[in-house]
């Protein structure tokens, strides 16, 4: 079979999200480019390790770990990592399942050298059955999708999305794993960034290095019921706030905020003016849309003031990891 060889690592901590677990394992299997493997890593939860190495005992095409490393999805996926077999890595969210040519779309990027990293579309599938009226698309990242205002086709980009994402091997070579203390950790606060952190610090170890999204590159990643609230919306924004900061730590702000600067003056204040037209117009949950959308940037504006303070105080922490250290922390 042409093109690199693809390991798939899929990060899990919960049996709560045990059917979610497998439809994302069948779906990698189902692939019309199909993978070298699939490494379902599992953070610091003996009893989903259990269960899962007794569903896939005779499985020659997936293997199950152990989360090497500190608790947290950061340092799941450099478990992950270490471990693969691949030219390339890809990733794929514990409650996403890809599409048939999801992994045909990343392999086609591959026939470039100089491509390190190619991520594709999220696209929510919303528990209640439909977007909430109030929910503005420019917001979808908050439920870890794809949102209104990134490029469409095959672009050029500063980073990733790291549900819907693969790195050559050579990239982690160059530039480390994914940062730990950065990004989610199980249930607790929904942290993030950590793909962005590192795409950054990989172009400033390659600046040679292409790094691409192609939106047919499609996943389907399930919005369970109690993020479809506004509680959980302004949660997640002040924490991607508090996530901003760090990243903005790590590589500087210029490089940091940079792709954030034009969302914040471009993509949100039309999404504010398509808000206020529909409310003009009587369409449903316009004056709601508006609203999230400002309440949404203060709220994230907020979490980076008190994240940059913490930084500042040194009381945040986190490390960049070689690959290599996963298999033996």
């Amino acid at each position: 079979m042409s093109g690199p060889g693809i390991s798939v690592v899929i990060c899990a901590y919960t049996e709560d999200r045990w059917e979610d677990i497998l439809a994302a394992v069948s779906s990698v299997r189902a692939q019309s480019r199909p993978a070298l493997e699939t490494l379902l890593v599992v953070d610091h939860n003996q009893t989903l390790l259990d269960r899962l190495g007794k569903e896939y005992k005779e499985a020659d095409d997936v293997r199950v770990l152990a989360n090497a490393g500190p608790r947290g999805l950061s340092a799941g996926r450099n478990t992950g990592i270490a471990a693969a077999r691949g030219e390339v890595v890809a990733f794929l969210d514990d409650d996403a399942v890809a599409e048939r040519d999801w992994l045909r779309h990343f392999t086609e990027a591959y026939e470039d050298p100089r491509v390190l990293a190619v991520g594709g579309r999220t696209v929510p599938v919303w528990a209640s059955g439909r977007r909430p009226d109030w929910f503005p698309e420019e917001f979808d990242w908050v439920v870890g999708c794809t949102y209104r205002g990134l490029p469409r086709g095959r672009v050029r980009v500063r980073n990733v999305l790291g549900g819907n994402a693969s790195f050559r091997r050579s990239a982690f070579d160059a530039a480390g794993g994914f940062a730990t203390g950065i990004g989610r950790d199980g249930d607790k606060r929904p942290l993030g960034c950590e793909e962005t952190e590192l795409c950054i610090r990989l172009s400033r170890a390659r600046p040679d290095a292409v790094l691409l999204i192609d939106d047919r590159a499609v996943i389907h990643h399930r919005v369970p019921e109690v993020r479809e609230h506004f509680r959980y919306f302004r949660t997640r924004a002040y924490a991607e706030g508090l996530s901003k900061a760090l990243v903005a730590r790590s590589v500087g702000a210029e490089k940091g905020l940079e792709s954030e600067r034009r969302y914040a003056t471009r993509v949100l204040p039309a999404g504010v003016a398509r808000g206020l037209r529909d409310a003009l117009l009587a369409r449903p949950g316009g004056a709601g849309r508006a609203g999230a959308i400002v309440a949404g940037v203060l709220t994230a504006a907020g979490g980076y003031v008190v994240g940059s303070v913490r930084a500042r105080r040194g009381g945040t922490t986190f490390r960049v990891p070689a690959v290599e250290e996963a298999a033996r922390e």
